[in-house]
């Protein structure tokens, strides 16, 4: 097929569903990669058995997603009525298909600072995401043109999902003759939260007007937190999760701020994930799940490695039942837990989601 013919074909497809497909462009961290680490050299990835294990579409194998089976992103899209999940940026021809469903730019270990990740080698931070999605909407605009382009990213969903990374590279302890002096925790926050407005004002300028950015979970709870601080179960990190509400505090005055100084053309939604995650890790039996505290696969302890070796039936890292686990592995949640996540997120009222939640902004109209 010549060029010519699959630029046709492209507009006239971006013709038929641009008005009812739910197209998302998804930024992050490994909570939402959807594949972009397998493209990188690098130790963070989850392109091995039993990742991607209840993944339906991949029938069960690995896609480089960190977990058993969607991520929150996943489950929003297809909530929405999204025709297919958004490919990671970094797999061949993935710009053909920016024109219908969005893509996804998320890469694990990264972070909102530069140098977050550096240990894992390849890694894609979040002002590089920015970059690609720029070269993306010039791929847009040649296809469709600058006005065509406007209007499509216009109704398109943007969602951020970073920090928990930055967050903790800062608490764990220091590597000697490899990293400086920390920081104060107030600092940091401010490094975050000013780099984070550099990168959304970024995407407003190519275009984006509808915005999700999700706040940091609570990490002082999560298995690897708890591990590194010998605490025991039921126990979370009260240093850590302080943190991380003071940053979260930030951000969302950050977003408020945002909401005000860009008008009514554009709005930026707060989702409130710790709240949720920490209901969900202390009441776990109340939202069905047995295992509030420990990962489903690769131990509680160092080395948290979660693999699956060579083809055999069944592994003894491996939980029998994951849907009773909130968490996958040390660091991630589980489809199960991925799923309540996305429900309150979707629908949730505005001390989970602000000013309004994700369907609302899906339905909304400048």
């Amino acid at each position: 097929m010549t060029s010519l013919s699959i630029t046709a074909l492209l507009v006239l497809s971006w013709q038929v569903i641009s008005c009812v497909s739910f197209t998302s462009f998804i930024f992050g961290d490994s909570l939402v990669d959807a594949g972009n680490n397998n493209y990188l050299f690098t130790l963070s990835k989850a392109n091995s058995p039993p990742y991607g294990i209840d993944f339906k579409p991949s029938h069960g194998q690995p896609t480089g997603r960190f977990t058993n089976g969607r991520t929150i992103s996943d489950i929003v899209g297809q909530e929405l009525g999204a025709k297919s999940l958004p490919p990671p940026y970094l797999a061949p021809n993935t710009q053909v298909d920016a024109i219908i469903g969005g893509i996804n730019y998320a890469s694990g270990a990264s972070g909102i600072l530069d140098e977050t990740g550096f240990l894992f080698i390849g890694r894609v931070p979040l002002g590089q995401q920015v970059s690609y999605f720029e070269e993306s909407r010039n791929y847009m605009v040649n296809v469709m043109g600058e006005n065509e382009t406007r209007e499509f990213l216009k109704k398109a969903i943007f969602s951020i999902t970073t920090g928990s990374n930055d967050i903790l590279n800062y608490v764990q302890p220091n590597i000697p003759f490899l990293e400086g002096d920390k920081v104060s925790s107030t600092e940091l926050q401010d490094f975050m939260v000013s780099n984070l407005t550099t990168q959304l004002k970024r995407l407003h300028e190519l275009g984006a007007r509808k915005f999700i950015v999700v706040g940091v979970g609570p990490l002082g709870c999560i298995p690897f937190v708890r591990a590194l601080n010998l605490l025991p179960r039921g126990k979370c990190s009260v240093t850590v999760n302080e943190l991380i509400q003071g940053y979260n505090e930030k951000l969302r005055d950050m977003l408020n701020r945002l909401n005000q100084e860009m008008g009514p053309e554009s709005i930026f939604i707060y989702a409130n994930s710790y709240d949720i995650v920490l209901s969900i890790i202390l009441n776990s039996r109340k939202y069905g799940f047995e295992n509030g505290d420990e990962p489903c696969c690769g131990g509680y302890f160092p080395p948290f490695v979660c693999f699956k070796e060579n083809n055999a039936e069944a592994s003894s890292i491996l939980c029998d039942d994951r849907s009773n686990y909130v968490f996958w592995d040390a660091y991630h949640p589980t489809e199960a837990a991925n799923l309540i996540i996305a429900k309150e997120l979707l629908d949730g009222d505005k001390g989970i989601s602000f000013p309004i939640n994700i369907r609302e902004l899906y339905n909304y109209s400048f």
